[in-house]
């Protein structure tokens, strides 16, 4: 099952769960009022508002942390499209013989490193392609230290070129990383938790009034609108929001190697 589906059937799951307890919270204070007419069901809108003040706060740091996520993943594939153009230039460093290979190793890196992004969601394939990456930078580092030591090569080649490499090595062990940063599935559970707690409490607000299908209906479509687009924001290779447009960086950098 695609992220993008389930993350929508959970999203309408949530809807159509809110829109029950709501309309359960709601019979549930009209049968309060119809026992006790003078007491009905007073306060019960300090409980409803404790209720969704916790759940708009947890709602707001998590919409915060997945958009602040997000932003460091597109960031990330700059940094790198940086750090592989830095150690390419400085190929220049070294003897003429010793450049035609690295440089073919260069192009043969970028080519895999686009294409573990676009083997996703196929989670193997995608592994197999960094796996392929990952040995093409050991190719890289043993050829570049050959040829900072090949005669004619400048005293200061090592100096500069090997730190470029070394950034752009660590640059796919940090964005490796940074796609499997979410939060802990708690928050999420919670998230869920809340929002049907608040509907059930919500509904029971309401028992003193008319149904309003069209004010219980944006609540909840509202709420699980949301919900699904923190959902989406944490998985933006495989959801429908993406970060590709940023791969392009990698892609015309590539096509300057040619």
């Amino acid at each position: 099952m695609s992220h993008a589906l389930y993350a929508s059937l959970l999203s309408l799951g949530l809807l159509v769960g809110m829109l029950i307890l709501l309309e359960a919270g709601r019979r549930m204070g009209a049968r309060g009022i119809a026992r006790s007419p003078e007491g009905g069901v007073g306060g019960v809108g300090a409980i409803v508002g404790a209720v969704l003040s916790l759940f708009g706060l947890l709602l707001a740091f998590t919409v915060s942390g997945a958009g602040a996520r997000f932003d460091g993943r597109r960031a990330l594939v700059v940094e790198e499209t940086n750090a592989i153009g830095t150690a390419y230039l400085r190929l220049d460093m070294l003897p003429t013989a010793a450049q035609p290979a690295l440089r073919e190793y260069f192009r043969r890196y970028v080519d895999a490193r686009l294409e573990v992004y676009r083997k996703l969601p196929d989670i193997a394939a995608a592994r197999r392609t960094l796996a392929t990456a990952n040995a093409l930078q050991g190719e890289i580092w043993r050829s570049a230290i050959a040829g900072v030591r090949a005669e004619g090569a400048p005293p200061q080649a090592a100096v500069v070129l090997l730190p470029a490499l070394n950034a752009m090595i660590d640059i796919t062990t940090t964005r490796t990383m940074a796609a499997q940063m979410h939060p802990p599935a708690i928050i999420f559970v919670m998230l869920f938790a809340l929002a049907l707690a608040s509907s059930l409490l919500a509904g029971y607000g309401m028992g003193s009034g008319s149904r309003s299908w069209l004010h219980m209906l944006c609540f909840a479509l509202v709420i699980a609108a949301t919900i699904y687009v923190i959902l989406d924001l944490e998985y933006p290779r495989v959801g429908l929001i993406r970060v590709e447009a940023f791969d392009q960086a990698l892609v015309d950098l590539r096509e300057t190697m040619k």
